[in-house]
This record gives C-alpha cells, structure tokens and sequence, in this order.
C-alpha cells in the first residue's frame, strides 16, 4: 500500500471507531434482503471528483456474462425484490441491456443508477426507450440544477447533456409517479455536495430542484435524494491530497445520527462487486471491505443452502451514511 494510503487510513482510524455505534441487532442483516446491488464495471465515460468508486474511462474492469447470470439466478431465486445496477457506468458494461431484460423478465424491480450523458451516443442511445418498456426505476445523478457546479464535479460540456436526457426520459413518461399517474415510470435525482461539506435538508433541497428545473427547462422529477459523499475513491483521495480529510470525517463524526442506523442499507441488500465478489454496500466495494462469509455470487448460485444473513463489516466511511439525515 503506497504511504499516502497508509496515512489517509491512519486519518480514518484516528476516529472512534463506528462499530461501537452500532449494537447487537445492527451488527447484523435482517434475515431476507430486498435488494441485490450489483456493480457492473468500473467503466465511466466520466471521471467525476466525487466518485467513491474512482470510475474513470480508463478502467477496465466490467463484469463477465457467467458472472451477471450468477446474479440473476440469486436474485430470483432466493427471494429478492429488487435488482440495482451500478458501476462506473452501468450501460457500458457490453451485457446491460441483456441483464436488465433478464432481470425484468424474471420479475424484478429493477433500478438503474445512471450520469445521464452516456446514454446521448452510440452504441447507447437507444437505453432510456429500452427503459421505458422494462419499467425500470432511474436514479440519476444531477449534482446541481446549474451548470457550474455539474461541470465542476463531472467535467466540462456535461451538463446540457444531462438536462437534454432528463427532458427525453420526460417524454418517455418518466418523472411523474408521484403525480396523477401513479402507475407512471420512476426517476429520481441524486444530489452530492461539491466539496467537504454535508447536504442540505433533502425536503427542502427537493422543492428547490422541482421549481428551477421545472421553470428553466420543463423538467418534471419524483424525488432528490441529498446523499453525503462518502471519503473513499477519488473523493477520499481528494480529501487527503488537499489536508481536508481530518476535518471532512470530523463532520461526519460529530453529524452521526444514531436514528439512521437501523435503516443502513447494508442491513436489507447484498452487494455484488464486478468480479462477483459479495461485499455489504457499494462503499465496502470502494474500501476494499468484502463480507466477512468471504463467498462469491457464484458459489450463492451454486448452493441455494448458503444463508444470505450474515454479521456486517464496518469501516469508519459508514459514519458518511449515518450524518445528519443519513445517505441510506
């Protein structure tokens, strides 16, 4: 491990340790999980700064097709409701639209987490049609309604692609469920702060989205969820390069919320890395922090008899899900 790493970790373990705030039910999963978050690829055609995966063009890494099956036969088989799909850029990963038709068919709810811009070209742009007719629930990632702050995080000419595919996933009929169609296709935007400070009140955060996207650009959304950025990945590396990342978790530390952890989301899903390694969360992926069963996605596959509850593993980067309001 490279030295800054060494001294970035000696930084995050210099705080009590979040494992004490836990207690004996919260240390462990509930008994049957809802959702089985798999992380497709590392491949991003961004670099944002705020990416605790640290995604990048220049990654490599996407998940094989035996693989995504393995994912498949233990979502459906073993009783859960959801499948999320992730990455980098998920629609990269070569298998996406079959995995996600896969999924559907199979009778998963299935959510995609998208930036939005990747699917504006080819060989990508026909996804949000593909989407629409699947039912899958996007949650997209609009870090501001401006485009200062967008292109800040994700680098420059991004923002008017994402305001563009916003307004065509309107016109596919998304963003109304909350409406009078009720029945309607889900999306959802997702606020992270531009630096080393926590999120706003996602209420009142929400209501200003709804307003200034809805007056400059005719964009209709269901939710904003306000997610703190977590000190992992680029965003961490950020932190330590810039001597921010002592005060960062400090805020984070002195914002935990012992009301949001009985609700963390590692507590109702399975995480599914890549190379189908099981890891707790998306963030345990980033921080190297596997499930303590040690198993793979395919030997779940292959015997249905292994239990999916399981003791969590924590790092002090969970304290970035349970500040203030939580990031759950």
């Amino acid at each position: 491990m490279p030295a800054t790493d060494e001294q970035a970790q000696a930084v995050m373990d210099s705080f009590p340790p979040f494992f004490e705030r836990t207690d004996e039910d919260t240390r462990r999963t509930h008994e049957r999980l809802d959702v089985l978050q798999v992380n497709v690829g590392r491949l991003c055609n961004l670099a944002c700064r705020h990416c605790h995966m640290d995604a990048g063009p220049n990654r490599t890494e996407v998940m094989a097709r035996d693989t995504l099956q393995a994912c498949l036969d233990v979502a459906a088989g073993r009783g859960f409701k959801t499948l999320d799909v992730t990455g980098g850029a998920p629609e990269m990963n070569p298998d996406f639209e079959w995995f996600v038709r896969e999924a559907a068919a199979r009778g998963l709810d299935v959510i995609v987490r998208s930036n939005l811009v990747v699917m504006l070209d080819e060989p990508y742009c026909h996804l949000p049609e593909v989407l629409a007719e699947l039912g899958a629930t996007v949650f997209a990632s609009l870090p501001h309604y401006t485009e200062k702050p967008v292109e800040k995080q994700r680098g420059v000419h991004t923002f008017d692609g994402v305001i563009a595919m916003l307004q065509k996933l309107n016109a596919l009929g998304y963003g109304r469920a909350e409406g009078a169609n009720e029945d309607g296709l889900v999306l959802n935007l997702v606020f992270n702060p531009s630096g080393a400070f926590l999120p706003p009140d996602q209420e009142a955060l929400e209501k200003e989205y709804r307003a200034k996207l809805a007056e400059d650009y005719g964009i209709v959304f269901d939710h904003v969820f306000a997610i703190a950025n977590n000190p992992l990945g680029r965003f961490g590396n950020l932190l330590h390069k810039t001597g921010n990342l002592e005060r960062y978790m400090g805020r984070l530390v002195n914002a935990f919320n012992p009301d949001t952890v009985p609700a963390m989301m590692c507590r109702s899903q399975l995480s599914v890395g890549w190379d189908g390694a099981l890891y707790d969360c998306d963030f345990n992926q980033a921080a190297g922090l596997p499930c303590k069963n040690g198993l793979t996605i395919a030997e779940l596959a292959a015997d249905p008899a292994l239990p999916l509850a399981r003791d969590i593993a924590f790092g002090n980067h969970c304290y970035a899900c349970t500040a203030g309001a939580g990031s759950s």
